[in-house]
């Protein structure tokens, strides 16, 4: 399994389903029929009763790095050499996957203000780019790009606004070439679709001393339309901290660093995080 070697394309595929969530549910409830299965199908002469299955995992992971650098890759590297360092000098939060709305964020930072971070692989087109900034721009300070850097030119063309960080999957390397620029604004719509029932109610609780009466019929309705009475930069800072004030387990790992990613999408708290590694850890059979 020498990472200098070369690879079928429909191998490294196979490789980079293995970090999923629906993979990683299976490993923490002991399943490793799948990892069982890959070292079967591609790996038996180097790994067959040698090594533990996480070992197994990490070298794959290598090799997709160096071979096939997936949104997989880009994000996991992205937190572990970028927002692991955002997070230690700052009290904030990190979501994988945030949905909003129309769009779904693939990172998204809350510490004094929103950061919404959108990745761009080599494996992606542009198409849906546009739609998902216009998304953003509703609800965030400020909005990132990761992007290959050998196609940074092209992404540096868009909204100006818009941050632009790089990464060279050769040198393992992220670069920021140009800050987001920061805006106040918020768009109530969108902010409603976000938040939970107890969020919004929170707000206008926080605001309004004579609110009419709310029943599951007509709270939405009701909280939005006081909550566009307020202004917009009281509104982001509300945004922000509820939620930072939402239960995200933020473990992450320097000694496993491949699968922080995972951590992060699970939520798993430092107790699943460990039960996860020790099935991991288990020797090949």
């Amino acid at each position: 399994m020498r990472i200098g070697r070369k690879y079928e394309l429909s191998r490294l595929r196979d490789y980079s389903s293995l970090f999923s969530r629906s993979e990683a549910s299976r490993w923490y409830n002991n399943d490793l029929s799948s990892l069982r299965l890959k070292i079967d199908r591609y790996d038996a002469a180097v790994f067959q009763k040698k090594g533990t299955y996480l070992s197994y995992l990490k070298q794959v992971y290598r090799i997709l790095e160096k071979f096939y650098p997936n949104e997989y890759v880009y994000k996991n590297e992205f937190i572990s050499k970028w927002l692991l360092q955002e997070i230690g000098i700052s009290n904030s939060v990190v979501f994988s996957e945030l949905r909003l709305g129309k769009a779904v964020a693939d990172l998204a930072m809350f510490n004094g203000v929103s950061r919404v971070f959108e990745i761009k692989t080599l494996l992606d087109k542009e198409a849906r780019l546009s739609n998902q900034l216009e998304q953003y721009r509703k609800l965030f300070n400020e909005i990132y790009l990761i992007v290959p850097d050998v196609k940074s030119h092209l992404y540096l063309k868009k909204d100006s606004s818009t941050g632009i960080i790089t990464y060279d999957h050769v040198n393992n390397s992220f670069s920021l070439i140009r800050d987001a620029k920061c805006k106040e604004g918020i768009d109530v719509d969108a902010m409603m679709e976000v938040l939970h029932t107890h969020e919004y109610i929170k707000i206008v609780n926080r605001h309004f001393e004579d609110c009419p009466h709310l029943d599951d019929f007509n709270k939405f309705q009701i909280c939005k339309k006081l909550i566009k009475q307020l202004p917009e930069e009281t509104l982001s800072k509300q945004f922000v901290e509820l939620m930072k004030a939402r239960k995200i387990n933020n473990e992450f790992s320097l000694k496993n660093c491949q699968l922080n990613q995972i951590f992060l999408s699970m939520n798993y708290t430092a107790k699943q995080k460990k039960q996860l590694l020790s099935n991991l850890n288990a020797t090949i059979y």
